[in-house]
C-alpha cells in the first residue's frame, strides 16, 4: 500500500514524513530535490507478535505501508499544483493531506480550512481536465457504449466542485474509469499538523463541521513532537507519550485511520517457516485472498483452513483447534475476516 504525503509548501509534510519513517531528510521548500522521498514502515500487529511466540518461525513478515513525500519546489505562497506533481499523485493508493495548523516563525496564523478547500479545488480541477479532453475527442471518435453519458455525469459533478468519491458509481462504472486514476476518487486523510500546545484542543468548529460533511478522516499530530518520539529508544517512547497525555503514537493512529479509510483488513498465515500478515480489502473472498499470496494458489484453490485468531491465541495448538471443531474448512466464496489465520489447500 502506497500513501502519498501531499499539501502546500510550508505545511510541515516532510517533518511528518521523517517522523513516520524515521528517516532524516531536509525540510523546507528552498533548494529541495524534485525527487520524492520514499520510506517503508512496518504495520505493528500484536497478533503477529503472539504467533511468533507460539511458532518461533524462521521468518516474520509484517504488512507494510510505503510513504511517499512529494517534493514542493514552489514558494509557500503558491496555491497551485503543477502537472508533474498531479501525475505523481495519481500513482499512490491514498492521499495524506498535511495541513498547517501552527503559526509560522514570522507570526503568520494558520488557515487550515482554507488550505483544505484550496487543495480540494486543485485536485477537482486536475480531474476535470482529462474528462473535458476526452469528451472533446469523442466528438470525432466513436465512444464506447455509455461512455459519453458517464463522462458527462462525472464532468457535471466535478464542475460543481465536488470530489468523485461523493458520486455514487457502480463497480462496472468504476472499472470503466479506472484508467483515469482520478485523484478525487482516492481516499483522502487530513493530517492536521498542530503546535505542541494545541495537541489536546478541540478542532475549530467550522473545520470540524466541514470534515464531517465531506466525510474526511483526520488525524491530529505535532510533527516536531513525533520526530522526537521517532528518535527515542522504543522502551522510552511509551513514557514520553503518557507524559504528553497521548495514548498512541501518531504513526499507529495514522495507520489505523488509513486502514479504515481504505476499508482494509489483515489475514494471517502462520507456521514454523513464516508468520505473516496479508493486507486485503474488507469483503475479499477466500479465493481472491489466496491470490494475494500467489496467483498459482488462486488458480488451484480447493479449500481454505480457517482459524479465528482469538480462539487460537487462547488454545495455542492447531491439533487442539481441529479436535474442538474450531478449525473450519471454507470454500472459495467465504469472506475472509480481519484476524483470520488461513491455510490454503490448492492443486499444484
Amino acid at each position: 500500500m502506497k500513501v502519498g504525503l501531499v499539501g502546500f509548501a510550508g505545511s510541515g509534510k516532510t517533518t511528518i514524513y521523517s517522523a513516520m519513517t524515521g528517516q532524516q531528510v531536509e525540510t523546507g521548500y528552498a533548494g529541495k530535490s524534485s525527487k520524492p522521498h520514499l520510506g517503508t514502515v512496518k504495520v505493528p500487529d500484536e497478533r503477529i507478535d503472539e504467533l511468533v511466540r507460539i511458532y518461533t518461525p524462521r521468518k516474520v513478515t509484517f504488512a507494510e505501508i510505503v510513504f511517499v513525500d512529494f517534493a514542493n519546489v514552489s514558494h509557500p505562497t503558491d496555491r497551485s499544483l503543477d502537472s508533474g506533481g498531479i501525475a505523481a499523485y495519481r500513482e499512490v493508493d491514498a492521499l495524506a493531506h498535511v495541513v498547517r495548523c501552527f503559526s509560522t516563525m514570522d507570526g503568520k496564523e494558520p488557515s487550515p480550512l482554507r488550505d483544505i478547500t484550496d487543495f480540494q479545488t486543485e485536485i477537482v480541477l486536475a480531474d476535470l481536465v482529462p474528462v473535458e479532453k476526452r469528451l472533446e475527442r469523442l466528438k470525432k471518435e466513436k465512444p464506447q457504449p455509455g461512455e459519453v453519458e458517464l463522462l458527462t455525469e462525472i464532468k457535471n459533478h466535478l464542475e460543481a466542485g465536488l470530489p468523485l468519491r461523493s458520486l455514487l458509481l457502480s463497480e462496472q462504472q468504476l472499472q470503466k474509469i479506472a484508467g483515469y486514476r482520478f485523484l478525487t476518487l482516492k481516499p483522502e486523510i487530513i493530517v492536521l499538523n498542530v503546535a505542541e500546545n494545541d495537541l489536546h484542543k478541540p478542532l475549530p468548529s467550522d473545520l470540524d463541521v466541514f470534515l464531517k460533511k465531506q466525510a474526511l478522516a483526520s488525524v491530529v499530530m505535532s510533527g516536531p513532537i513525533e520526530m522526537d518520539i521517532a528518535k527515542m529508544p522504543k522502551e522510552e517512547q511509551g513514557l514520553f507519550l503518557s507524559e504528553l497525555g497521548i495514548k498512541e503514537s501518531a504513526l499507529i493512529r495514522f495507520i489505523q485511520t488509513t486502514y479504515r479509510a481504505l476499508d482494509l483488513i489483515s489475514f494471517l498465515t502462520a507456521g514454523e517457516d513464516e508468520c505473516r500478515a496479508w493486507t486485503i480489502r474488507c469483503g475479499t473472498t477466500a479465493h481472491r485472498a489466496a491470490g494475494k499470496i500467489h496467483s498459482d494458489i488462486e488458480r488451484g484453490f480447493i479449500r481454505a483452513e480457517v482459524m479465528s485468531f482469538t480462539d487460537f491465541s487462547a488454545i495455542r495448538s492447531e491439533a487442539k483447534m481441529r479436535e474442538l471443531g474450531k478449525l473450519r474448512l471454507e470454500g472459495k466464496d467465504y469472506v475472509v475476516k480481519d484476524g483470520d489465520i488461513v491455510h490454503f489447500r490448492h492443486a499444484t
